[in-house]
């Protein structure tokens, strides 16, 4: 498989950009990889890039986006923070990905157990993890059940993946309400802006459609 070139990133639509990695994703779950010589496409790359989508992502060392979705080098922007929130450096980058290098599709990509989002539910501190935490703290507060606070914690591992779940649907909130740049592309249709969570369990990604 080559490396992505302008005249392909030109066929790509949101939609088909999506499918992309809808079957990208089916085949790591399945232990596939599509036939892609990544020397090559060091090569192929040297003198531009053309990636198809974007991909907000956590640090998490077992949700690397390129391999969850078997991509190769210059196929996607790969944004990685702890628990896949935004800021105006973030944003910066997005409008930068989608305007100026022409990525079609946003995708905001929480996963489950994610310790990020354990934290903020903890209520953690500790040196700058106490102010990155409270831009997740949204979330927690926004999934109401349950309400018994003895629950309410990172022992609770159904809340905590509905807190992630949320912080993602926030996100994409917090995507449209500061970025006017991409809020009017997205209403153009030129990109498409979408969630999704990845199951640490059985490397499926599911996309909030």
């Amino acid at each position: 498989m080559k490396a992505h070139t302008k005249e392909t990133q030109a066929t790509m639509t949101p939609e088909k950009s999506l499918q992309f990695l809808k079957e990208g994703n089916i085949r790591f779950q399945n232990n596939l990889k599509a036939n892609r010589n990544l020397l090559e496409q060091v090569n192929d790359t040297s003198e531009g890039q053309f990636p198809f989508a974007t991909i907000l992502s956590c640090i998490d060392s077992r949700v690397s986006a390129e391999l969850v979705f078997d991509q190769g080098l210059g196929d996607i922007f790969s944004v990685r923070i702890a628990g896949n929130f935004v800021n105006p450096d973030i944003l910066g980058s997005m409008e930068f990905a989608c305007k100026l290098a022409g990525t079609k599709l946003i995708v905001v990509l929480g996963h489950t157990a994610c310790g990020a989002v354990k934290g903020a539910c903890d209520d953690a501190r500790l040196g700058n993890l106490t102010g990155m935490l409270a831009k997740i703290k949204p979330a927690v507060k926004a999934v109401t059940e349950p309400k018994d606070p003895s629950v309410r914690n990172s022992k609770n591992s159904e809340f905590v993946d509905n807190v992630a779940a949320k912080n993602v649907q926030l996100t994409i909130d917090r995507i449209l309400e500061e970025s006017d740049v991409l809020k009017e592309m997205q209403d153009n249709g030129e990109i498409k802006i979408i969630g999704a969570m990845y199951d640490i369990n059985t490397g499926a990604v599911n996309f909030f459609e």
